[in-house]
């Protein structure tokens, strides 16, 4: 292409719209993708239609020659991307660059500490969820994805990978159970068993109105927990260490209100009263969220073989609602 300048462009460049043809060299975290997830990622706002055009006309070049959607990318490879018009108009709604806290960080993995109240992604109703945020916080981070999920109403540790090849290595784990998933949770009731190993088939379905739940059935998938007792309370409260052997959507929660515990403040397989009464502004002790708290997870880490465990300390509104039922205890021993 003579007469035309050649721009450099960053393969973490987001939302491209380039006056000319732009050439990006494909980093090592987006080895092995494909060509059209790369362009999608690359060209945010532009129609997959139109995309999928550019590589069918040739005029998307893969180290001079023509390519398929595809086709795999290597490290190193010169992608050629024509000039690009965005279909976002000028109010579209951006995501907002917030970065929970983080735990745990290297050039190959991620892993943060998630507030109770937001979704681990957009969608269902929700246009931002935290994978969103923490890509507009990280603009110049080419790869970032979600290792697992967590309920939105979940807090704790959750973990991102920021290559493909973490995250490969990490899926793999988590397909053979090597990924130990530890939680902290409040039940209503008087658990007395220290150690406990429930084994309840699950099963989802959508109710009336469309809302994804699960049930404890026979024809249901396997699911697997381990419960162990931290401490019983006066008051007709137990909190509870629960590991996941498998990870079902909602085990935890499912499994327990199966048993008869419910997890405090839990909306939809909780004690509705219960949690009315103690979300009220005069409660005492008060809570407004459900107590399941993602404490630590402990793996091999995918590129250096080392193993770790990262730890989100419980927030600081469970800390209260425990520390004012052991000041009742306390009133009345």
């Amino acid at each position: 292409m003579q007469g035309a300048s050649k721009k450099q462009v960053s393969a973490g460049a987001r939302g491209l719209s380039p006056p000319r043809a732009s050439y990006v060299t494909v980093s090592d975290a987006a080895a092995g993708q494909r060509l059209d997830n790369f362009l999608l990622r690359l060209a945010r706002g532009v129609p997959k239609s139109h995309l999928y055009r550019i590589v069918r006309s040739g005029e998307v070049r893969v180290n001079g020659a023509r390519a398929r959607a595809g086709q795999r990318l290597q490290a190193g490879d010169r992608v050629r991307i024509p000039p690009l018009r965005t279909a976002e108009r000028p109010s579209a709604r951006v995501a907002p660059a917030e970065l929970p806290p983080v735990l745990y960080e290297d050039e190959h993995i991620l892993a943060v500490d998630k507030p109770a109240g937001l979704a681990a992604h957009g969608g269902s109703g929700v246009s931002f969820g935290l994978i969103e945020r923490v890509r507009a916080a990280r603009p110049q981070q080419p790869f970032l994805e979600l290792v697992h999920r967590l309920d939105r109403e979940t807090s704790g540790v959750l973990l991102l990978a920021k290559s493909r090849r973490a995250l490969a290595g990490l899926h793999e784990q988590l397909r053979r159970g090597q990924v130990q998933k530890r939680y902290l949770v409040l039940v209503k009731g008087a658990w007395h068993e220290p150690r406990r190993h429930v084994r309840v088939a699950l099963r989802k379905f959508l109710t009336a109105s469309g809302e994804r739940r699960v049930a404890a059935a026979a024809d249901g998938q396997h699911a697997h927990t381990v419960f162990e007792l931290r401490r019983c309370f006066l008051a007709g409260f137990a909190l509870l260490e629960a590991q996941l052997k498998t990870g079902r959507t909602h085990q935890i929660r499912v499994h327990l209100a199966h048993l008869g515990y419910p997890i405090v403040g839990d909306d939809k397989y909780g004690d509705f009263a219960l949690n009315k009464r103690l979300a009220r502004a005069d409660a005492a002790p008060r809570l407004t969220r459900m107590f399941l708290h993602a404490a630590s997870l402990q793996f091999v880490h995918p590129i250096t073989g080392v193993p770790l465990r990262i730890a989100a300390p419980l927030p600081p509104e469970c800390e209260a609602f425990l520390s004012a039922l052991q000041a009742q205890e306390a009133a009345h021993a």
